[in-house]
C-alpha cells in the first residue's frame, strides 16, 4: 500500500486553539459526530502532533502561543496541510488590530486549506478536511 493510498482511508487530525473565542472549536466538536460522521472519509482526532497528518488551528495567534504553534508545526511529519479555521485566524476577526497578536495564522505558519466564517458550519470544515485530503494526495504523488 503506498502513502497516497493509505490517506484515502484515515487522516489524523491534530486541532490547535491559539486563543479563538471557542466558536470554532463548538463546531469543529459538531463536525466530528454521528450526524456528520467525518469518519466516512477515515477522518480522526489525535492527541499529538506526531501523528497527525492535519492540523487544524482556530483563533488568531496571540504571543504567547506563537512559539507553541511553531513548536507542534515542527513537530509533525511530511508530508502535512494545514487548515486555518475562521474568521479569526485568516485575518484576526473581532480581535483584530489588538495589542496581544502576532498576526494571523499564516504570518507564523503556513497554511494550506482556509475555511473562511464565524464561526464555519461543521459542513464547510468537512469540506476543507476533504481539501485537505487531495492535496496531501498531490504532496505525496510529487506535485505542488
Amino acid at each position: 500500500m503506498t502513502l497516497s493510498s493509505s490517506f484515502k482511508r484515515s487522516l489524523f487530525v491534530f486541532h490547535f486553539n491559539a486563543g479563538s473565542c471557542n466558536g470554532c472549536d463548538i463546531e469543529i466538536v459538531a463536525a466530528i459526530t454521528p450526524r456528520y460522521d467525518p469518519e466516512r472519509f477515515g477522518v480522526r482526532l489525535v492527541g499529538s502532533p506526531k501523528h497527525a497528518d492535519v492540523l487544524l488551528v482556530t483563533g488568531p495567534v496571540t504571543g504567547k502561543m506563537a512559539p507553541r504553534l511553531r513548536r507542534v508545526y515542527d513537530q509533525m511529519a511530511d508530508p502535512k496541510v494545514v487548515m486555518c479555521i475562521g474568521t479569526c485566524g485568516q485575518s484576526g476577526g473581532v480581535f483584530y488590530d489588538s495589542y496581544n497578536l502576532e498576526g494571523p495564522i499564516d504570518q507564523i505558519i503556513p497554511v494550506d486549506v482556509y475555511v473562511p466564517g464565524c464561526a464555519p458550519r461543521p459542513e464547510a470544515i468537512i469540506h476543507g478536511v476533504v481539501t485537505a485530503i487531495t492535496k496531501l494526495e498531490r504532496l505525496e504523488g510529487g506535485e505542488v
